[in-house]
């Protein structure tokens, strides 16, 4: 052994986003001079820094080197312990290397968002607007959700009341509004509302929002209304004490008598007289008239005849035009294995998101877990899969089984066109790689990464529509 090291102090804490300071000490205990040089593991390793990297000693001399910890106020800063080494390395006895192990602990603290999506919600019998709760601080949080409004004007349904949020993570909230008075005839009113997000020992987080009531009836409608029946009673009225006179154009047709010659004496008796043949009026059959006797008449009769005409016609219409073709809707996609969501990683935290990893989580219903095919019309569905505005992606255009499944910006090439084989059980598939997305090494627990892996037909390679 050609040195002696020691760390003050062996444990420390420190507040985020502020810094501490652990000092090294490390004596030569070789006989030549040699140079140590320190390095930093650990989940605190990046926020570690170390002045000087590298000391150089004489034997039997010693010298110090300062840990300077500076964990960030943000989620990554995880709140407890966080075991630490230093490596300390001699350059002339490599074999020599020595590594101290110390203790880190990072306080807690809680920073909370919420915000109304969206703020104004309108409705005749209720309103649903939805809060987005955002968990910016180091440690779960746990909360209660409620609503409250001046006067009770509002009943309140809040779906889930409860909520248990990861650091770095998000959750929605949705609330069902509902005015105890309906407003039937009249103006919409505004009735301001605020929900509140109720931490224990911390005073509530509260967001204000307005809802919108509107009448059933609109006043503009009852007046319609009003007007339409006063007009009709007015026709009524109108019908009854004028009512209107109707008169025929026709002219009745004058009866007709038709002269007769008169007989040739004979010995029969005499005819007796003919009656004249009117017609009816309108054109009808002639009216009967009185049968000579049986003798050979010298002359004749007259008659008239009339008749009428009718008629209908018909008509058709053009066939309704055919209904708007549908556009997609966003869903997610649900692991079989797994029963949770493709998700982006770290899709709450502010920034781009241009090269974020995909992974497992447990389906949220949030936006950075909802997918848009865009198809391109073969027949084997192949398309472009969205969200947030970027492209489901190959890292690098690589083909090898573990490839990382990523989220880039929209680039129209061959890595990011993609199909979801529902004949064979829900295969997503690269049309580049012709590989299946894979989560890795089976897994099925949150933070699980994706990656393209040759199709085995395991349930780790299966995914489902849902909608979100």
């Amino acid at each position: 052994m050609s040195l002696w090291t020691s760390l003050e102090p062996a444990s420390t804490t420190v507040d985020a986003g502020s810094t501490a300071t652990v000092r090294l000490r490390i004596r030569n205990t070789g006989d030549v001079v040699d140079e140590y040089r320190v390095t930093v593991v650990g989940d605190l390793a990046p926020y570690v820094t170390v002045e000087p990297p590298s000391l150089r000693l004489y034997p039997g001399t010693t010298g110090t080197v300062e840990l300077t910890v500076a964990p960030p106020r943000t989620p990554d800063a995880a709140a407890g312990p966080h075991p630490y080494a230093v490596q300390v390395t001699p350059t002339e006895h490599p074999e020599a290397t020595t590594v101290p192990e110390g203790n880190i602990t990072v306080t807690p603290f809680m920073e909370v968002r919420a915000e109304l999506v969206p703020h104004t919600v309108k409705g005749r019998f209720r309103g649903r607007p939805k809060l987005a709760i955002d968990n910016l601080g180091n440690t779960t949080l746990t909360a209660s959700v409620a609503g409250d409004d001046n006067g009770d004007q509002l009943g309140y349904e809040v779906v889930p009341a409860n909520v248990q949020i990861e650091p770095g993570r998000a959750a929605f909230v949705n609330a069902t509004l509902k005015p105890r008075q309906i407003i039937w005839i009249g103006h919409k009113q505004n009735r301001p509302y605020r929900l509140s997000v109720r931490r224990s020992g911390v005073n509530p987080l509260t967001v204000d929002g307005t809802y919108v009531q509107r009448g059933f009836l609109p006043r503009w409608l009852f007046t319609a209304l009003s007007l339409c029946l006063g007009l009709v009673i007015a026709f009524v009225a109108l019908w009854f004490t004028n009512p209107p006179a109707f008169s025929s154009a026709a002219t009745p047709l004058a009866a007709q008598v038709t002269p007769s010659a008169l007989p040739t004496p004979s010995l029969a008796p005499a005819p007796a007289p003919t009656q004249p043949v009117a017609t009816t009026p309108g054109g009808g059959a002639p009216a009967p008239t009185t049968a000579p006797p049986a003798a050979p008449p010298a002359g004749g009769n007259g008659g008239g005849s009339g008749g009428g005409s009718g008629g209908s016609s018909g008509g058709g219409g053009n066939p309704p035009p055919n209904p708007p073709a549908g556009n997609g809707s966003a869903v997610e996609l649900v692991g079989r294995g797994s029963n949770r969501c493709i998700t982006v990683t770290d899709g709450a935290a502010p920034g781009g998101k241009d090269g974020k990893p995909l992974e497992l989580w447990d389906c949220s219903g949030a936006v950075w877990q909802q997918w848009t095919f865009v198809l391109d019309g073969t027949s084997d569905n192949r398309g472009t899969i969205h969200s947030l505005g970027l492209c489901m992606d190959v890292a690098n255009a690589n083909t090898a089984d573990g490839t990382t499944v990523q989220l880039a910006n929209c680039n129209g090439g061959p890595a990011q066109v993609w199909t979801l084989n529902t004949t064979a059980g829900g295969d997503l598939v690269s049309i580049l790689a012709n590989k299946c997305v894979d989560a890795n090494a089976q897994g099925t627990g949150n933070g699980t990464r994706l990656q393209l892996w040759e199709c085995t037909g395991n349930s780790n390679q299966k995914w489902v529509q849902a909608k979100p």
